[in-house]
């Protein structure tokens, strides 16, 4: 018999600017564009985040485009 494997598709990245949280302790980080706020705090332990970027793949927020009159 003879098995192939698939070959593997590579995922695209891009520098992505996100919110990450300032609390040490605390992993929390969201896209910017996935973002309610213009500066949010953090979901979990409501401590200010601060901006930043990070190599993520490639998403696309359709309800954040802004819309023409």
């Amino acid at each position: 018999m003879y098995f192939s494997k698939k070959a593997i598709v590579p995922i695209e990245e891009e520098e992505t600017d996100v919110w990450m949280c300032s609390n040490d302790g605390c992993t929390c980080w969201m896209r910017d564009n996935f973002s309610f706020d213009a500066s949010p705090n953090c979901p979990f332990c409501q401590s200010q985040m601060i901006k930043d970027t990070r190599m993520l793949p490639v998403l696309t927020n359709h309800n954040n485009q802004k819309k023409t009159p």
